[in-house]
């Protein structure tokens, strides 16, 4: 319980332990989603070897399952915010079963791009629902609620990628997808029947604001368009989603390329193919990283944690292109890279919910969500560039250098503009504070 909960006794004990129960079933929701996008680069080398599809080609399903998993959130996300949570996500995890369903039978490239846009469509009902539900039941705690909840997106694959692994080399790719996308799928079902929506008195508790207070900062979705802050946010979300979905998509093809995918390493008492130990150490760091980082945001600021996060990102990204041909810092340095990379699916929603308030805070991340769907064009992009080098040189250095102008983006751009807003909307100059800027 918090200190807030403790020092207003009108805080009901059933709804405080309600909303870490509805956290609880967001990540659980999240953890059933997160194959469909980490899981993904298991399943290319299979897909390829079994129909001889040409690599870029397959990757375009990966990017449909991107476009549509989040250039729809917004949609859903507005039917979070009239109808609730339980619908949306029920329906989501229908879709997630049918698509891995549909991707175990097809045989052309055009029956993967519906079951991938089908899985698109579920995976961003689940995701956007869960982070915008964790948003409003939390929003004296933001950073750390949507580190948590997307922390099942990037740890949850981590727990399934040796199952996987083996049954694909066991029985098949598509055995690995029948039997997974079931599973998965039944889960968000289930768990979906006991998701609920605080109410607004609740919202006002946790976050000890009055009426007057929460209606200035609930901002509507076009006012949200209009603001020149949230384009800022956009614009760096782009940079930074476009360099980790490049490494997620094509981490098995980088391994292939530097000829070490199948090399033992040994670390931590454990020794696997470096592929292998990447994919599952990258995981558990991409994971552990969004709550972690979205506490410390909760701490100094969001701002300054995300330039710490990202510059970090930088140095990892550039490392990997110069160090990444050797086995073991092929492993350490990935999961650097995805240790600073995986922190943006908690500040962004956390810093857009200071901004503009609980009340429409589902569609207004949904909305700053669809720069993920921007960024996936990009992954593309990666395969034709290589093409034309000859490795993955110009791919890792474009990467690291988007990094560090979102960083410095974070410092010289969207803090002093979040400081105005803020300092507008309270009427007092340098007197205004809001969530997440110390």
């Amino acid at each position: 319980m918090t200190l807030a909960e403790q020092q207003n006794p009108s805080t009901p004990t059933g709804r405080a332990a309600s909303r870490w129960l509805q956290l609880g079933l967001g990540v659980l929701c999240m953890i059933m989603v997160a194959n469909l996008q980490y899981g993904w680069t298991l399943f290319v080398g299979p897909m390829q070897s079994r129909f001889g599809w040409d690599r870029a080609a397959i990757q375009v399903a990966f990017t449909i399952f991107v476009l549509t998993e989040t250039w729809l959130v917004p949609i859903e996300g507005l039917l979070v915010d009239r109808v609730g949570p339980k619908p949306v996500v029920m329906i989501g995890g229908l879709l997630v079963g049918a698509s891995w369903v549909l991707n175990a039978f097809a045989a052309n490239l055009p029956m993967l791009y519906v079951a991938q846009a089908i899985g698109g469509i579920g995976a961003g009902a689940v995701y956007g629902t869960c982070v915008g539900n964790a948003l409003k039941w939390f929003p004296d705690r933001r950073g750390l609620a949507a580190g948590m909840t997307a922390a099942g997106f990037g740890i949850g694959s981590a727990l399934t990628v040796v199952p996987i692994s083996s049954l694909i080399q066991t029985k098949g790719y598509s055995a690995a997808f029948l039997d997974f996308g079931v599973l998965q799928g039944g889960v968000i079902f289930l768990a979906a029947l006991a998701l609920s929506r605080p109410e607004k008195e609740d919202i006002l508790r946790y976050q000890g604001l009055g009426r007057s207070d929460a209606q200035v900062l609930s901002t509507t979705p076009r006012q949200v368009l209009s603001s020149p802050v949230f384009w800022v946010m956009y614009v760096m979300f782009v940079l930074l989603a476009a360099g980790g979905l490049m490494a997620t998509a094509q981490l098995a093809p980088i391994a292939k390329d530097f000829k070490i995918a199948n090399v033992p390493v040994s670390l931590l008492g454990l020794t696997l193919p470096a592929l292998t130990f990447a994919l599952s150490l990258d995981r558990v760091l991409n994971g552990i990283t969004r709550p972690f980082f979205g506490w410390i945001s909760d701490l100094i600021g969001r701002e300054n944690t995300m330039f710490v996060a990202f510059s970090l990102e930088a140095v990892g990204i550039f490392a990997l292109n110069r160090f990444g041909q050797d086995p073991l810092l092929f492993v350490l340095l990935t999961g650097l890279v995805f240790f600073a990379w995986g922190e943006i699916y908690s500040l962004f929603p956390a810093t857009c919910g200071d901004t503009f308030g609980p009340t429409y805070a589902t569609t207004n991340a949904g909305m700053l969500y669809t720069a993920k769907g921007t960024a996936a064009l990009l992954v593309p992009l990666s395969n034709l560039l290589t093409v034309a080098t000859g490795n993955w040189h110009a791919v890792f250095i474009i990467a690291a250098i988007m990094n560090a102008v979102a960083a410095v983006m974070a410092l010289l751009v969207l803090k002093p503009m979040r400081r105005a807003r803020v300092q507008a909307i309270a009427g007092v100059q340098g007197q205004a504070h809001e969530p997440g800027t110390p």
